[in-house]
């Protein structure tokens, strides 16, 4: 007597198709390396205010358009200022591809409101042939200030803010984590 080897029934066959399991389990994957890394940022060592510190200069560093650059100046700026450096790492992803036009964008808006060439006559205007080298720096100038002194006024007020956000919530999460032990 020979045994048919017969598929199994149908009640023990999966159902869903293999690209759903691999996608489920790719989210699952990212879900949980996002949550693994909020969780080690919570937990970093120093007290709340030395942590904001250094998220708020990393913040800051996010602002400005130098983008090969925003890590290193933030984490300089953390370690002058005493500020958690790796903190200040995280801070400059405020900034990232998809995010680079908007934030630059609304900070030259904000350093032509800054500057007053966006209320009133004073309008900066950009020629669509350049004549000489001259008019293309003096152009190009004009752009960088614009952009610079928009990128230090919202890199201020984005610092200021993140460091006491990030203190008060820092604490809370401690005061918390603490109590519930």
């Amino acid at each position: 007597m020979s045994v048919d080897p017969s598929p199994l029934p149908v009640i023990f066959q999966d159902k869903k198709p293999h690209y759903r399991r691999q996608s489920k389990r790719r989210r699952s994957r990212i879900k949980r390396s996002f949550r693994y890394f909020y969780l080690r940022f919570l937990r970093l060592r120093g007290t709340p205010r030395y942590i904001s510190r250094g998220l708020a200069f990393g913040v800051f560093a996010g602002c400005f358009p130098l983008f090969g650059l925003q890590t290193i100046i933030g984490v300089l700026l953390a370690v002058i200022f005493r500020g958690h450096k790796l903190a200040a790492a995280a801070g400059t992803w405020v900034s990232n591809p998809l995010t680079y036009v908007p934030i630059f964008a609304f900070n030259y808006k904000v350093g032509e409101l800054v500057l007053g060439f966006g209320i009133g006559e004073t309008q900066v205007s950009f020629p669509d042939n350049w004549q000489s080298w001259t008019e293309l720096k003096e152009s190009g100038l004009v752009f960088l200030v614009t952009l610079f002194s928009g990128c230090l006024v919202v890199g201020w007020v984005a610092a200021v803010l993140t460091y006491i956000m990030s203190v008060h919530c820092l604490s809370r999460w401690r005061r918390r984590r603490f109590q519930g032990e």
